[in-house]
């Protein structure tokens, strides 16, 4: 299942290559079927999730470069499997929005936007550390080309911004994968990428700062984390509608979800020496980026620097190291996915009618786009947190967690809520009511049948998981147990020995036990709860 998750749009984007360039409804049809039964398969992965076990499931390993130890090892546990859902949940939508906003080039367009899905997909699922890193890079080029074909007027410096920038602190994490390898090599006589192993190393101290160096560099300027945030604002204004949406939605989470999955659990001792500094940049970011929200006459530049804010929150989260905090963050991954994507589409809806993002040309929308000004509402009031929709719950639990790690840093992050609040419901203001003063606002139409049909999805996910939040947070929280026990592994000296030994006996239980298995399912839980 997840191989076909992975490789039904790789596929599909081939296929189009084949297609007669003049073909555009058949090219936007086919992508669109492609995606959207890429979604309806990961639902499965949903329904078949087995929450009682930490252990990956769906499982597929096959040998890849035996000699070298790499395997094609996929499979998902409860930190990837709703960002795997997000991506697929996404995609089929914001190929539904280029019927109206790419109109060159189309076929070329979807082709890279599946390229582009297959590496997001293939990023969360992959199990062997160098498979991993081989779809990180898949990502860039296809998001490099539609940043740089149908972007803006400042779309090629964007574009290179972007590539440099991530190349640079991808090349640092692939000098610190090779020697984890070689690490396990000289410790354990096996050459492997497997990443449950290579939980297991004992890594020198000084060597894990300068490894957790290596990789929370390449994460820090994906996040993005202040000061490596430069690049995200020239990218969201300068890319397509749908490049921004994937941009904000999914790229920016894998981020935070290699902090989770890679920079914390194998470098415990790295990640609790940077702590401090860590949470120190998220809360600059945090009231940074509202700040500079406040002030932006761009919309898609506003929604930009939202983005910062919102994921210093994510951060903030993560490096609280407790239950509350992490699971927060994961869900603040998955509704500010759904909120500020939805933000930038309807920043979309108006530019292709108006063909202009600046604030002070709007004003009034009320009367004249009903739907749009209602759809616009909740998605704003999902962004500020407002209880009752998604952007709350995560919001919520981070500031929970945070205030039991460092109650200061607990205290400063909450002014960015109420600066998130300030922004968004100032941008509202100034868009939707008032006086329709523009001449050309009066001739706008509303939101048409297939927008519709992108926004009703969006706002119904706000609503279950802001009203609803147990199915989501219940699949996650073996697996965040998990990833904390391993992090919190060498924070008493006295239990290093018990921890290590249970951490060895959970990987061999996600090697070989059976997770349909009742008795087998049970076995690693009762012997952590008995350690």
């Amino acid at each position: 299942m997840v191989s076909l998750i992975v490789f039904i749009p790789l596929l599909t984007a081939l296929f189009l290559l084949t297609l007669n360039k003049n073909a555009v409804e058949l090219a936007r049809r086919t992508a669109f079927g492609a995606s959207l039964l890429t979604f309806c398969i990961s639902l499965g992965l949903f329904t078949g999730f087995d929450s009682e076990t930490a252990a990956f499931q769906f499982v597929e390993r096959y040998a890849w470069i035996s000699e070298f130890g790499i395997e094609y090892y996929v499979g998902v546990d409860g930190i990837s499997l709703f960002l795997v859902l997000l991506t697929t949940f996404l995609s089929p939508l914001v190929i539904l929005s280029t019927w109206s906003s790419v109109e060159q080039r189309v076929r070329e367009y979807l082709f890279f936007f599946l390229i582009l899905e297959t590496g997001m997909i293939g990023t969360f699922v992959a199990v062997d550390v160098f498979l991993f890193y081989v779809f990180w890079e898949v990502m860039l080029i296809p998001m490099y080309f539609l940043i740089g074909v149908w972007g803006g007027e400042r779309r090629i410096y964007a574009a290179l911004k972007f590539l440099l920038y991530t190349m640079v602190g991808s090349l640092l994490m692939l000098v610190a994968i090779l020697y984890l390898a070689y690490l396990h090599n000289t410790q354990h006589g096996t050459l492997t990428f497997d990443l449950l192993r290579l939980y297991t190393l004992e890594i020198p101290v000084n060597a894990q700062m300068w490894l957790f160096a290596a990789f929370a560099l390449s994460f820090a300027i994906k996040v993005p984390l202040f000061p490596f945030h430069t690049w995200l604002p020239d990218a969201h204004v300068e890319a397509p509608t749908g490049g921004s949406v994937i941009l904000a939605g999914v790229l920016l989470k894998m981020g935070t979800y290699g902090f989770l999955r890679f920079a914390l659990p194998l470098f415990p001792d790295a990640a609790h020496a940077a702590a401090p500094l860590i949470m120190a940049l998220s809360v600059v970011g945090i009231v940074y980026g509202a700040l500079v929200a406040l002030v932006q006459p761009d919309m898609k530049k506003l929604v930009a620097y939202s983005s910062v804010s919102h994921l210093g929150f994510v951060m903030l989260g993560l490096f609280a190291f407790n239950i509350q905090g992490v699971e927060g963050a994961l869900y603040q991954m998955l509704g500010h996915g759904l909120s500020t994507g939805a933000l930038f589409l309807l920043v979309g809806v108006v530019y292709e009618r108006r063909h202009t993002r600046l604030i002070s040309e709007y004003g009034g929308l009320w009367k004249q786009l009903p739907l749009f000004a209602s759809v616009f509402l909740i998605t704003m009031l999902s962004s500020i947190g407002l209880p009752g929709l998604n952007g709350f719950v995560g919001e919520f639990l981070i500031l929970l967690g945070t205030f039991q790690a460092n109650t200061l840093v607990g205290a400063i992050a909450v002014s960015g809520v109420v600066l998130g609040a300030v922004y968004m419901l100032r941008l509202y203001q100034r868009v939707v009511f008032g006086p329709l003063t523009r001449p050309e606002n009066a001739k706008l139409t509303d939101l048409s049948r297939r927008e519709l049909a992108i926004f009703v999805p969006l706002i119904a996910l706000m609503l279950l998981m802001g009203l609803y939040p147990k199915p989501f947070l219940s699949r996650m929280e073996k697996s965040v147990e998990a990833s904390l026990a391993r992090i919190h592994k060498t924070a008493d000296n006295k239990s290093v020995e018990s921890v290590e030994s249970i951490g060895a006996v959970e990987s061999l239980g996600r090697l070989s036990l059976d997770p349909t298995d009742p008795k087998d399912r049970k076995d690693p839980v009762d012997l952590k709860g008995a350690s």
